[in-house]
């Protein structure tokens, strides 16, 4: 069993800052990657930021230089930076883990349970 567990939304005035974490525990031999992804009322789910397991990041546009993501390898964990929140940033943020379980030798994708995060003045 894997469990993805994320935190940190709320609800936030333009330009305010949020820090979302998520973490995965159970049973994993190896993660891969680990990413964030939002989606808007009516809208499709998009990636926000994504990190591998060498370190390597990638952004949607519309963040770049705004946000920044992290991960504690440690602790299988990933964090979200959001600074310079802006209205059209609100959305059920949602983390996606991309990780091999025990005993296993195959990739599986697994997703938190998502996150509201509201910009509004």
């Amino acid at each position: 069993q894997v469990q993805v567990v994320e935190s940190g939304g709320g609800l936030v005035r333009p330009g305010g800052s949020l820090r979302l974490s998520c973490a995965a525990s159970g049973s994993i031999y190896s993660i891969w990657a680990m990413g964030w992804y939002r989606q808007a009322p009516g809208e499709q789910r998009e990636l926000v930021a994504r990190v591998t397991s060498g370190g390597d990041t990638n952004y949607v546009d519309s963040v770049k230089g705004r946000f920044t993501i992290g991960r504690d390898n440690a602790k299988n964990t990933v964090y979200l930076q959001m600074n310079g929140l802006k209205p059209e940033d609100t959305a059920i943020y949602y983390c996606k883990v991309v990780l091999t379980p025990t005993n296993a030798d195959y990739a599986v994708d697994y997703w938190g349970q998502g996150t509201q995060v509201t910009v509004s003045s």
